[in-house]
């Protein structure tokens, strides 16, 4: 067995029960990197700090063995992420195609191609028709 071997082997049985890196500590990471590198640039002392706690925090993540913990911090960042913000960014992109509006029975989202004029709406979800001008 070479060393790199036993080195392998020695890491494998520490983190053996351990979480490990999943997507909320891959962002905490990153995070953390970015504004490492914003903090250097522009010497602002505080951004590095909070870097650092980042980078202590996704460790510690990475490192504990609460499963249930970590998986239930990692499923609400997942479900925020995959969600309203992706949602907000999506919206973002497409504002100038389309018109965003809530249906008024059951809030569902809904859009329509924006220069259409007043058109009657059917949504998708409750049925329910009203006119909506995009």
């Amino acid at each position: 067995m070479s060393f790199w071997d036993k080195i392998r082997a020695a890491l494998n049985g520490f983190m053996q029960g351990r979480h490990g890196a999943d997507e909320l500590s891959m962002a905490l990471l990153i995070g953390g990197l970015v504004l490492s590198i914003i903090g250097s640039l522009t010497r602002f002392p505080l951004l590095s700090l909070l870097s650092l706690a980042l980078y202590i925090y996704a460790m510690f993540r990475m490192f504990s063995r609460n499963h249930e913990k970590r998986y239930a911090e990692n499923q609400k960042y997942i479900a925020l992420t995959h969600g309203s913000l992706r949602q907000f960014f999506v919206r973002l992109k497409n504002f100038r195609k389309y018109k965003y509006f809530k249906c008024p029975e059951c809030h569902a989202r809904l859009r329509l191609p924006r220069k259409v004029g007043e058109v009657t709406v059917t949504c998708g979800k409750c049925h329910h028709a009203f006119k909506q001008k995009a």
